[in-house]
Formats: structure tokens, C-alpha cells, sequence
């Protein structure tokens, strides 16, 4: 049988069929010419696997390959891959470049830094931290600037009252005209006027019209103890709004100060290692809750005589509770009153070997009088503060207000003895 197709070279005779009985003899295949040599194309063919003989003519047969079979990759598949790598590299650096300089704007490069709107946001400054206790306390902080006959002088100051009362140092403001000008935290500046000064305790007050003003906040300088930090602030060699660190080095440190032929200064003053120089005079010395406990006066220094002095970390400061009481006699009568206990101290044997001062003379009728203290006593502590100088004793009884009780320890002869003195407001 066949498949129906009786296919015929041109000029072929018919095909035979075959003989049968005999499978060896085939005769003419109705198959393709090559059939004899394919058994798989002759159904009536035996079952055989025939492996053709090599050509003749000794010559390698052509190589045959199968395109289903992996291979070794073309040249222009070696060049093609890293041609599209490269064209989606730089369709993707493209991309992202456009995408920068739409946000950063054009050529704006490199970015750095994260993106603020990805970047957690600052923590808020803690009140009771430095940088808090500047924020609040800054805004009330100026700077003072005094014409004069020689020229112009500058300190520091702060807002003590909503009014546009402004305390600063005596010596700050002392030889001017009258003519002044206050500078606030936020670079404005007002004309003000002198409301009144005492040399020694070396307090001013002047006055600003001005409205939004805020006030400082007063603390107790009484309440302070060695080792609270502080801040200073104020306008040290015109660098305005500036503020140093520190604690409180020592209290009671009693000063004498004053320029050749100008008043004596007497204060038992706040000592800090916070960096103060010329221009923080005036400037608020503050706690650690920003509250101000000292007015910054004085410093010291290495130098000699005529020269720039600077901060090497002996910085003193007016208490607070001397300076407000001082500010609040300026405002009310024009003047300060002194607090004194009624007895003069000095001359060649006012410091005694050993510790102590003696009274060169009591006034009678005067608090130290009252108290039973005579001429020619030694004071040995006030209010339990030793006395080596006569300017110890002068500069703390100037700590305390008029009618404040304190207690004298002092020595007459050989004995020891304790006296309770109310102090007193001077005549002037």
C-alpha cells in the first residue's frame, strides 16, 4: 500500500508492483528516489540502521550542526549586550539627573546631606539646657552705648522691668553726656536716658521708651553655692549677643575697686570662670534656670597697668539681690541708699596677725554701738565669713539692706564674744 500518491519522474515507466513471498525482492519503490537507502521512509523495508561509508575521495564529511544545540556566542552578540547594558545605564543615570536638578535646580551638582523632607526632625532644646537658657534670656539683653567727652563707651545691660528700665554697670555710663542709646538682641536701637547711678556700688539704671519689652527674670544670689553653672551674656569687645559658660567659682569674694580719683567700689562680689572681658559690664549673670543672679562687673588680670585687659578666668559679678535693691532706690528716689554698721575700720593696725579687723572707732548711737561693740575690738566673722582686710568687713555689711540682722563674732582682750547688730541706711 501507499499513501495514494503515484509520484513519476517525466519519461518513468510505470512502477512494477512488488513480487511477494520474496522481501529481498522490492522491485521499483513507488518512495523518493533515495528510499532503497532509507528504512524509515519504505514501510515494507526491514528494520535497519545503515550507516553510510565514508566518500571516496578520503576528504572529511561536511560538518553538520544542530541549531537546537547550544552554542558559541557570535561576535555581534558579544558587542550587542553590553551596547543595550550601556544604553539602559545611561537612560537610568539620565532619569535620575533630570530628576535632581528639577528638585536642587539647575547645575546644582553633587547633593549633600539627606533630604529634609526624609531626614527625622531636631529635637527641640531643652529648656534647662545652655542653649535654652541663652533663647530665653537673650531677647532681654542689650547693648549700652554712652557718649562722652572722649569719645564713645560701650557695655552691657538688661531689661528689668516691661517699663524700659535697664540695668547696668556705674562705670559703663559715668562721664557721659547724658546721651545715650540701647542696642536689642535683634539689632534695633533706642535713645535712653539716665535715671540715676551709684559709684559705689557701681549700679546705673537708665531708661528706654520702648513697648514689647521683656523683662529678666530675677533669681536669689543668695541661694547660689559653689559649683552652679552659670552664663554670662552680654557684648564683650562689641561682639554683641554673646554668651560664655561657667560655674560659680567662689561667693563673698569681697572687692575694692575703682579708677585712680574715682569713687572706691566695695561688693562682696559672685566670683565664675565663665570667659568675661571689656564690654560684658552691665551683662546679666544667669543660672542655670536663666534666672539672673549677678550683674557682671569686674575682672581680673595679668597685665600691667595701661594695658587691654582680658579673660583669664577670674570673672566677678554684683549679687542680684544687692543690684535689684540698689536699681529699685534709683527708680524710687533718684539715689541708693549705703548700709552701714555704725563703725570705721583702717590705719596701720586694722589687719590683725592671725586673722581679723579692728574697729579704729564706733560711732555712738550707730548699730555696732548698740550692739555692745567698742573701739579697739577685733572682729574675727560676720555672719560666719572671716575678716582679713578692712575692706571685707565694708564690703559684706554693703551686701546686706538696711535693717537685715547679723551676727558679729569678735574679740576683746583675750575673750571671745558673739553680738547681734541691726545694720543701718547711712545719713547721705
Amino acid at each position: 500500500m501507499t499513501d495514494g500518491w503515484d509520484w513519476r519522474r517525466p519519461g518513468d515507466a510505470p512502477a512494477a508492483p512488488p513480487a511477494t513471498g520474496d522481501p529481498g525482492n522490492r522491485g521499483p519503490s513507488p518512495w523518493w528516489s533515495d528510499a532503497l537507502a532509507d528504512p524509515w521512509r519504505d514501510p515494507a523495508a526491514p528494520a535497519a540502521v545503515v550507516v553510510p561509508a565514508p566518500a571516496s575521495g578520503g576528504t572529511d564529511p561536511e560538518p553538520v550542526s544542530d541549531p537546537d544545540a547550544p552554542g558559541r556566542p557570535r561576535l555581534r552578540q558579544l558587542l550587542l549586550v553590553p551596547l543595550i547594558t550601556a544604553l539602559l545605564a545611561g537612560a537610568l543615570g539620565g532619569a535620575l539627573g533630570y530628576g535632581l536638578a528639577v528638585r536642587g535646580g539647575a547645575g546644582a551638582g553633587t547633593v549633600l546631606g539627606a533630604d529634609p523632607g526624609e531626614a527625622p526632625a531636631l529635637a527641640q532644646r531643652r529648656p534647662e539646657s545652655f542653649a535654652g537658657v541663652a533663647e530665653r534670656v537673650l531677647p532681654s539683653v542689650v547693648t549700652v552705648r554712652v557718649s562722652s567727652l572722649g569719645g564713645t563707651s560701650e557695655g552691657s545691660g538688661f531689661i528689668a522691668s516691661a517699663d524700659g528700665h535697664v540695668i547696668t554697670n556705674d562705670h559703663v555710663v559715668a562721664g557721659g553726656t547724658g546721651r545715650a542709646s540701647v542696642i536689642f538682641n535683634d539689632g534695633t536701637s533706642a535713645p535712653a536716658k539716665l535715671v540715676g547711678q551709684d559709684p559705689e556700688s557701681d549700679i546705673a539704671v537708665i531708661k528706654v521708651e520702648r513697648s514689647g519689652l521683656r523683662p529678666v527674670e530675677f533669681g536669689d544670689s543668695d541661694a547660689l553655692a559653689v559649683g552652679d553653672p552659670v552664663l554670662a551674656i552680654g557684648s564683650p569687645l562689641s561682639l554683641a549677643n554673646t554668651v560664655t559658660a561657667g560655674i560659680v567659682s567662689a561667693l563673698d569674694r569681697t572687692m575694692q575697686a575703682g579708677e585712680p580719683g574715682g569713687p572706691v567700689r566695695y561688693y562682696a562680689a559672685i566670683q565664675t570662670d565663665a570667659a568675661v572681658n571689656h564690654g560684658n559690664s552691665g551683662g546679666p549673670l544667669v543660672d542655670a534656670a536663666g534666672r539672673v543672679v549677678g550683674v557682671n562687673s569686674t575682672i581680673k588680670s595679668l597685665v600691667s597697668d595701661g594695658q587691654e585687659a582680658g579673660n583669664i578666668g577670674l570673672a566677678f559679678a554684683i549679687p542680684i539681690n544687692q543690684a535689684k535693691r540698689v536699681t529699685q532706690d534709683i527708680i524710687g528716689t533718684g539715689k541708693a541708699r549705703r548700709t552701714v554698721i555704725g563703725a570705721q575700720v583702717g590705719g596701720p593696725n586694722a589687719a590683725v596677725p592671725g586673722g581679723g579687723v579692728r574697729l579704729a572707732s564706733v560711732e555712738p548711737s550707730g548699730p555696732a554701738a548698740e550692739a555692745g561693740l567698742r573701739a579697739g575690738d577685733v572682729i574675727l566673722r560676720l555672719n560666719g565669713r572671716p575678716m582679713t582686710e578692712p575692706s571685707d568687713l565694708i564690703a559684706l555689711v554693703r551686701k546686706f539692706a538696711p535693717g537685715s540682722v547679723v551676727t558679729v563674732e569678735y574679740r576683746r582682750g583675750s575673750a571671745r564674744q558673739n553680738a547681734s547688730v541691726t545694720l543701718a541706711a547711712d545719713a547721705k
